[in-house]
């Protein structure tokens, strides 16, 4: 499980956007916000609050993802459908997640399943974890994130 001090590992992903990403060496800030699945009532409110406020991680020059083993094909239809600004990563062979230990067991009426656990990470831009948040409760944690990434802040 990787925390706050920890150094990312040599990860790659894609995003939505089409961009790739070294999460190990992101070249700026990075939030990476880890989600259960796509169109669930908290999951959107969770992107539409981190979608609200991109403009001002835009301004702190820190970059903003989320990521979920939702397929891409599922992503672009959440993306489309909510109008989304931030860009979506598919962790379906679960080498993110696993890495970051946010896969978890969960349990719902005493029946226990292997799901995503709501967890936040603000990288720096030299791959150290700055900020790490766990067990996310979506009301006012976009807000909570973009305070600790205005302070640390990216490239001129």
């Amino acid at each position: 499980m990787i925390g706050e001090g920890d150094k990312v590992p040599a990860l790659k992903v894609t995003a939505s956007d089409g961009s790739e990403l070294d999460l190990s060496s992101p070249g700026g800030p990075l939030v990476l916000y880890f989600y259960p699945k796509d169109d669930t009532s908290g999951c959107t409110r969770e992107a539409q609050d981190f979608t609200e406020l991109a403009p001002q991680f835009a301004q702190a020059k820190v970059k903003v993802i989320g990521l979920s083993r939702d397929p891409m094909k599922k992503h672009e239809k959440f993306i489309d459908k909510y109008g989304l600004k931030v860009p979506l990563v598919s962790d379906e062979d679960g080498g993110v997640s696993d890495a970051f230990g946010t896969w978890v067991e969960k349990s719902m009426y005493g029946r226990k399943y292997m799901g995503m656990e709501r967890a936040t990470y603000l990288i720096g831009a030299d791959g150290k974890v700055a900020r790490a948040w766990r067990k996310v409760k979506v009301p006012g944690h976009a807000a909570d994130v973009l305070k600790a990434a205005q302070s640390i802040g990216g490239p001129a």
